[in-house]
């Protein structure tokens, strides 16, 4: 059974700095695509950035690209994502989700493809 377990959300200062986790288990993730959303009340979830697990390639939602990286841990099964220069609209609870994708291509941050789901950790962000 698939599991997925985000650690590292913080209130912090805009400008600053956080990274995310999300330990994997329960599946293997081979030919799985793994990504970071995000929800603030009210709106729907938005997509942040998304990594295939078998080769790593990446892909990022525009308003976060130069400023937040994903990456995997592939031993160990866990989903990082680094957020630097943070700005108070970067605030939301982040989610990760997982769900198999034939080939690296089709991996991408559309909530709607993905059927597997943590709990989410809080991010806050302050002006």
């Amino acid at each position: 059974q698939v599991q997925l377990v985000e650690s590292g959300g913080a209130s912090v200062q805009a400008g600053g700095s956080l990274r995310l986790s999300c330990a994997a288990s329960g599946s293997s993730y081979s030919s799985n695509c793994m990504g970071w959303f995000r929800q603030v009340p009210g709106k729907e979830r938005e997509g942040v950035a998304a990594i295939y697990f078998d080769d790593g390639l990446t892909s990022y939602t525009n308003s976060v690209k130069g400023r937040f990286t994903v990456s995997l841990n592939n031993a160990k099964n866990t989903m990082y994502l680094q957020m630097n220069s943070l700005k108070p609209e970067d605030t939301g609870m982040y989610y990760c989700a997982s769900d198999l994708m034939r080939h690296s291509f089709q991996c991408n941050t559309r909530p709607e493809e993905y059927g597997y789901w943590g709990q989410g950790t809080q991010v806050t962000v302050s002006s």
